[in-house]
């Protein structure tokens, strides 16, 4: 099984940064994509970027330029720096990770608690 452990929300100004962390732990062997969520209030939760083990990277057009995503392999953990925040980020960010089973082609995913980010004045 596979945790993740996120940190790093919270409330913060219009404009404003914020830098989400997400460390996976436990059987993380097969390790593919990580990525981050985000659901708002009354809203389906939506892709905000996602990196491939090779470094490729997927963003919504609505963070694109704001916001990048990395992460260190070594580590098991994927960042979010978001900057330029606006009152439209307000949401629960969620971590996602998708395991490959050790000797399979099935791919697991995992979903770390949420974390809150409020933009507001």
């Amino acid at each position: 099984q596979v945790q993740l452990l996120e940190s790093g929300g919270g409330l913060v100004q219009p404009g404003g940064s914020l830098r989400l962390s997400c460390a996976a732990s436990g059987s993380i062997f097969g390790i593919r994509a990580m990525g981050w969520y985000r659901q708002a209030p009354g809203k389906q939760r939506e892709l905000v970027a996602t990196v491939t083990t090779g470094g490729q990277i997927t963003y919504a057009d609505s963070v694109k330029g704001r916001f990048t995503i990395s992460r260190d392999n070594a580590k098991n953990t994927v960042y979010l720096q978001m900057n330029s925040l606006k009152p439209e980020d307000t949401a629960v960010y969620l971590c996602k990770t998708g395991v490959l089973m050790i000797g399979t082609t099935t791919l697991i995913h995992y979903w770390g608690q949420g974390t809150q980010v409020t933009v507001s004045s």
